[in-house]
């Protein structure tokens, strides 16, 4: 039994359905997030906005007619309509429980092969980021994102704490 979908295939059966990405002939469902997340998610949005980008989340990314994942949150200083069919400048994932790091790893590969030059990853419960580096192909810790435009946002000045505040809100 062939269990390949073409990329149109998935289209018909997937577009009216949120939290799916198509991976090389398979429809691959996405985590499912917790509010932790989302808050992060749109916090991190709203800083790349802040920095000079556009930013949004769950973006359809239609470069390669192979893969066409959804970051959590997308940026680019100048976007393409409806969707982006050359390389943005920013992805971020955001960790849910229960994901899977070599998944993650695999995704961050993806991205970089399409040409995204910046690739970022975020753990909300245990206050982590990471960037991709393509030298050595491998996440690295960090606590800053430099920013291709210049700008720097500090995790342990901007977002850990904001995000801390927003998810205790009373």
């Amino acid at each position: 039994m062939n269990t390949s979908l073409t990329l149109q295939e998935y289209h018909a059966q997937y577009d009216a359905k949120n939290g799916y990405e198509y991976w090389f002939g398979k429809a691959v469902r996405k985590s499912l997030p917790t509010w932790l997340h989302s808050i992060l998610q749109a916090l991190l949005a709203e800083v790349l906005t802040r920095a000079g980008y556009t930013a949004g989340s769950e973006l359809e990314l239609r470069i390669d007619p192979d893969w066409e994942p959804k970051p959590d949150v997308s940026a680019a200083l100048k976007i393409e309509q409806p969707y982006p069919t050359r390389p943005i400048d920013i992805v971020a994932e955001v960790l849910s429980p229960g994901d899977d790091m070599h998944t993650v790893h695999e995704k961050c590969e993806q991205y970089a092969r399409i040409g995204i030059f910046q690739i970022f990853v975020f753990d909300p419960e245990a206050k982590k980021a990471w960037e991709w580096d393509r030298s050595r192909a491998n996440l690295e810790r960090i606590t800053v994102l430099n920013l291709d435009n210049g700008s720097r946002i500090s995790l342990d000045l901007d977002v850990w704490p904001e995000m801390e505040r927003r998810v205790n809100r009373t």
